[in-house]
């Protein structure tokens, strides 16, 4: 039998335990919005959009890089479309986790934007439509950087920028998937 005092201790530091599990359990869960498969079906009047794939030659990476400002994971891009507009899915870091978005360009312009999965603890705001409804119309300029200034959240900065960028990369990739 322990002593009262090691019990109670043992007791304490395993409810500590197991509220700490809790805690992150709640907080730092992914949260899926919408499957990637289902966005892309959304998009089109087809039912299932023919698939592509961008490579991403040297030239593409270049800009990449300079978009996002660091070097992309993949070496390749898939992506779906019909006529002229094409659905992304893309993946960047917030804070400390991906946040997977997806984005429908039709002539070289935003025509939707949805966060579908969320993997950070907080600044999921920016899944709400005030926030992307941003986003539409939204186009490249000379620079590759958005012809327009899109306004932040209040504790979703990292997050917000993410957002900017993937959204700067699907135009970009868009654009260069048109002109092959």
């Amino acid at each position: 039998m322990l002593h009262p005092g090691i019990a109670r201790r043992l007791r304490l530091t395993w409810l500590c335990l197991v509220a700490g599990i809790s805690i992150h359990g709640a907080y730092g869960a992914e949260k899926v919005y919408m499957e990637a498969a289902d966005f892309a079906a959304s998009a089109f009047s087809t039912p299932s959009p023919q698939t592509h794939v961008l490579w991403l030659t040297p030239e593409l990476r270049a800009t990449a890089v300079r978009i996002l400002g660091h070097e992309p994971a993949q070496l390749r891009q898939k992506y779906w479309n019909e006529g002229k507009k094409t659905v992304w899915i893309l993946e960047e870091i917030g804070k400390e986790e991906v946040i997977t978005a997806g984005f429908v360009v039709q002539d070289g312009h935003i025509e939707q934007t949805r966060v579908l999965t969320y993997r950070e603890s907080r600044g999921d705001e920016i899944r709400y439509p005030a926030f992307l409804n941003q986003f539409q119309g939204a186009t490249l300029a000379d620079d590759n950087h958005l012809n327009r200034r899109i306004d932040g959240i209040s504790g979703a900065t990292l997050s917000v920028n993410a957002m900017v960028r993937m959204s700067r990369l699907a135009l970009y990739f868009a654009k260069m998937a048109e002109a092959k």
